[in-house]
């Protein structure tokens, strides 16, 4: 599940897989951050880069998934920013760098040992001194809710699991959180819990 032929085959086997609205962690924490250059790591169909650029980001977004990265490249000019967003084809499995950005956001970017620590750190890399790494997943309390796959428990993490991989030296974690919201899917809704870390590379 966790390659590009997965990635492909979900994304054309559906018009849309997710709600076309960018993530809510993400205008939680970046509304008031001074527009730069964004890094998107596993955009999607582009809602959150939409979103960043339609706020003045100049925006990169990475996926593994080709089908994803043309539907975001649709999605962004039906929305009046192409030339603010590029799309990148990245296999973040394999590990390797990522474009420099003054913001890199990863949500629900959720991948197991040691290819979790392999990407997280290649974000964190890339972002630029005095820049932000906003991260925000499914939290291990969702287990048992029923909105949530059990079956893959072992890929949702705590803050922790983020915080543990920056210097201390190098960043100030600013927020390392588990909220909650409400959250409905068929019908049901449950209060679950979301991971956020921000936080910010020290100049």
């Amino acid at each position: 599940m966790f390659t590009q032929e997965f990635w492909d085959e979900r994304y054309a086997g559906s018009d849309r897989i997710w709600s076309g609205n960018p993530n809510r962690r993400l205008v939680e924490h970046v509304d008031g951050l001074r527009p730069g250059t964004a890094l998107d790591v596993g955009c999607g169909e582009g809602a959150d880069a939409v979103w960043l650029a339609r706020h003045g980001w100049q925006v990169v977004g990475v996926d593994v998934s080709q089908v994803a990265l043309d539907r975001a490249a649709e999605h962004a000019e039906q929305n009046g920013v192409g030339r603010q967003c590029r799309w990148q084809q990245v296999d973040l499995m394999a590990g390797g760098p990522l474009p420099e950005a003054d913001l890199v956001s990863v949500h629900f970017l959720h991948l197991p040992d040691p290819q979790f620590e392999r990407a997280y750190a290649a974000a964190a890399a890339a972002v630029r001194p005095g820049g932000t790494l906003l991260v925000g997943a499914h939290h291990p309390a969702d287990i048992g809710t029923g909105l949530r796959n059990d079956r893959l428990a072992h890929l949702l993490f705590a803050p922790e699991k983020v915080t543990a991989l920056l210097d201390p030296a190098d960043w100030d974690v600013q927020v390392a959180d588990a909220p909650t919201r409400e959250e409905t899917r068929d019908g049901a809704t449950a209060t679950v819990t979301d991971t956020v870390v921000r936080a910010v590379r020290r100049a």
